[in-house]
């Protein structure tokens, strides 16, 4: 599995569904199996071991089987909303449908066996375009299935370097439904855990900003690039690692409610907008006058 590469049609990429980390580690483990070269059914049976997962994510073998099984026994009942058609089709049919249709779980193997569902198989084969394509280790390391989701959605724009999504797209596509209403707790609890983990662990690199409609935050802007050989996300992002990224219209020279940039680019934490950490550098001073 170590050189598996995944590949998913877009339709799949953008789709809204919510998958644990580990049913995403079996998801993902299965689809890097389907190959290009051989016809796709949906009567094949794939399988991933915990033995697999545990050399995958450097992680306890024993941890790994408890977490295959929990996983085995939720994977059946997930669902998936998909709001195109596979290869760029353009259908305005929304589809709802099943990952797989049979998980059996080998308890003496440590082992899952699962068959997708049919509808899945045009969005996992025969790709000819509008599809994303990424190693399974890029993604190994991470405990997150926010940062999974967030990592493929940038890989589709791989070629472009920026990407900019709409922050009720974003909730709706992660199923996040009632958690984290509030923008400041989906920023601190969803989106800069996923943006360290990219750093940390793919071979991207990533930085984030935020835009607004009137006076909401309504688009989340991320700009991402290639690590240089051999280069960790520490040294990828060793400048500019407490550095927010700056709006086109904020001068170098300039202040932020009064802050000089120079002051915010200093304090500030990864992951915070210049915004965000005038605010925050605002709300300690007045904590500190009390």
């Amino acid at each position: 599995m170590d050189s598996a590469l995944v590949y998913k049609s877009n339709a799949l990429i953008e789709a809204s569904y919510r998958l644990s980390i580990y049913e995403q580690r079996i998801i993902l483990g299965c689809i890097a199996q389907v190959r290009r070269d051989e016809a796709f059914s949906d009567q094949r049976l794939y399988t991933v071991s915990a033995q697999q997962i545990a050399d995958m994510t450097d992680t306890q073998l024993g941890t790994a089987y408890q977490n295959l099984k929990a996983a085995a026994e939720r994977l059946f009942r997930r669902e998936v909303t998909l709001h195109e058609a596979p290869n760029g089709q353009g259908s305005a049919k929304i589809r709802l449908t099943r990952w797989v249709q049979e998980v059996v779980y080998q308890k003496d193997q440590g082992m899952i066996a699962l068959r997708f569902s049919q509808p899945m198989v045009p969005y996992l084969s025969q790709l000819t375009e509008q599809f994303t394509r990424y190693a399974l280790t890029d993604i190994a390391r991470m405990d997150s299935a926010h940062a999974i989701r967030l990592y493929e959605l940038l890989c589709q724009w791989r070629d472009v370097g920026q990407r900019e999504v709409s922050i009720e797209w974003l909730r709706h596509a992660f199923q996040l439904g009632d958690k984290y209403p509030a923008i400041k707790d989906f920023k601190k609890r969803v989106i800069q855990p996923s943006i360290e983990q990219i750093n940390e662990h793919s071979p991207l690199w990533v930085k984030w900003d935020q835009r607004k409609t009137g006076r909401r935050v309504s688009h989340l802007v991320f700009t991402f690039g290639e690590k240089a050989p051999g280069e960790t996300g520490v040294d990828a992002n060793k400048s500019n690692k407490h550095k927010p990224k700056r709006k086109s219209n904020q001068s170098a020279q300039g202040a932020i409610y009064g802050i000089p940039t120079s002051v915010i680019e200093a304090a500030a934490q990864p992951g915070e907008s210049y915004e965000d950490a005038a605010l925050r550098l605002l709300e300690e001073a007045a904590k500190r006058k009390k």
